[in-house]
């Protein structure tokens, strides 16, 4: 009994671990941006490829390869994913150009996509029902420490090392978690026999990367052309995949289960009312408070230490209340949290703004483990691949939405002007709308939390 407790101990630590390193080099990456631009002397479009490479190739990729996984294991596809994102993100480290740079950021998007889609369906198999949100708790916390630790730990890294210890690092450590993937996890998971679908693969692909591109452009034309083919391409996927035999993505997951339907929307608004509020946030604390960047990030990082320790106690919660309840009140609190952030000024205290940040970081701390857990509980075995990269791209449209939001505003207000004094009383004004306006999804987003509440007591 001992020896297979700690077998599974051993199994938390391998998916808790890539969960972590995932996520920790997206955000830690953000401070080294500048100095990667000028080891390549890369132009202002050429830096914001730097994290949409690697952004896009993730969320075209996800759902298809969670369907392979299903299809020839999920062991298989997660141990694949770990080699080829610790290959590349050693290979970005040892760049010599621009171009194989960004290529090798889009592959390490390719093998980020395999971990997401497997990993969580990897511990939902593993481990009981009675004992899955405390699991998925643990999960998102270390997810959590990740994107709190990332900035943190990049700029020391970069500061101290360059910017290139950051890959080499990261990425010796990821093949290290590799080896330990092959030894330790040792079952295998095959749910689906079926046949690729590869024309809804493509379909699903330029969907999805039209729409991501489209929210980065607007409110420019072409971003609003992007947008009509992705919708289309969208609509073109849904009839796809309900004609043909074994589609990437079961539409029936939708239309016929409406708490995954509701749950996923739920994540979806979730992410698009929050993931600019650090973006946001950072320009209000450095050009209207004044702050030095490392004293504006020791602020925003009180949201994610919150976050963190509420996913774990969230997490134990949904075993014992039911998962949908404690979502609908963590997305409450974050409405209130958005709230108190429309009437920021420019004499607003820190106290004010902490305030605001931990109501945010509980609400999404409650939140998210709960509602995770609703979705992977609410689909057979054979699918837990699917719905495991499904809310992963939800993840990624709704940041997208998010940023592509605050852009929107920011074009609106600021236009080609700098941040400076002369725009401040503007710059304020879209950040109060844009708090207005995630605060109005997120008032949504509760709706879709209570339907679902009402749908599965029926």
């Amino acid at each position: 009994m001992q020896k297979e407790k700690l077998k599974l101990d051993i199994n938390i630590l391998t998916i808790c671990l890539a969960s972590f390193l995932v996520p920790f080099i997206g955000s830690a990456i953000s401070l080294a941006v500048p100095k990667i631009g000028e080891t390549f002397v890369m132009s202002a479009v050429e830096l914001t490829w730097i994290a949409t490479a690697y952004l896009l190739s993730t969320a075209v990729f996800q759902i298809p390869l969670a369907k392979i996984a299903d299809m020839y294991g999920r062991k298989k596809i997660f141990c694949l994913g770990m080699l080829v994102f610790a290959i590349t993100t050693i290979g970005c480290g040892l760049a010599q150009s621009t171009g194989v740079f960004l290529l090798l950021r889009a592959i390490e998007g390719i093998g980020s996509a395999m971990l997401f889609g497997t990993g969580m369906a990897i511990l939902v198999s593993l481990y009981p029902p009675h004992l899955r949100g405390r699991i998925l708790g643990i999960n998102t916390s270390v997810v959590y420490i990740s994107l709190a630790l990332g900035p943190f730990l990049g700029g020391m890294l970069t500061d101290y090392f360059g910017w290139r210890s950051l890959f080499i690092i990261t990425g010796i450590i990821s093949f290290l978690l590799f080896i330990f993937a092959v030894i330790f996890i040792k079952q295998e998971w095959k749910e689906a026999k079926q046949k690729f679908d590869i024309i809804g693969s493509i379909i699903f692909g330029i969907s999805v990367f039209s729409l991501i591109e489209g929210f980065y452009m607007l409110p420019n034309k072409t971003g609003i052309f992007s947008l009509i083919i992705g919708i289309s391409s969208l609509v073109m996927f849904i009839k796809h995949s309900k004609y043909v035999e074994f589609p990437i993505l079961n539409i029936s997951l939708f239309s016929k289960n409406k708490t995954f339907a509701m749950s996923t929307l739920a994540a979806l608004i979730n992410y698009a009312s929050t993931a600019a509020i650090s973006f946001l946030l950072s320009l209000y604390l450095q050009y209207i408070l004044g702050f030095e960047a490392r004293h504006a990030g020791f602020i925003l990082i009180s949201q994610a230490i919150i976050m963190s320790f509420c996913a774990l106690i969230s997490g134990r919660l949904s075993d014992k209340i039911h998962p949908s309840k404690l979502a609908t009140i963590g997305m409450s609190i974050i409405v209130v949290g958005l709230i108190l952030l429309i009437f920021l000024s420019a004499n607003t205290s820190i106290s004010y703004i902490i305030l605001a940040l931990s109501l945010l970081g509980v609400g999404f701390g409650i939140f998210s483990s709960p509602n995770t857990n609703v979705i992977m509980s609410s689909v057979s075995k054979e699918y837990l691949g699917q719905a495991s990269a499904t809310t992963g791209t939800a993840r990624l449209i709704g940041q997208t939405f998010s940023i592509g939001i605050a852009g929107m505003l920011m074009s609106i207000f600021l236009g080609d002007n700098k941040i400076t004094p002369d725009v401040f009383p503007q710059f304020l004004l879209c950040i109060r709308i844009a708090f207005i306006v995630f605060a109005t999804l997120c008032i949504i987003g509760v709706y879709a939390s209570t339907h679902r509440l009402i749908v599965e007591k029926r």
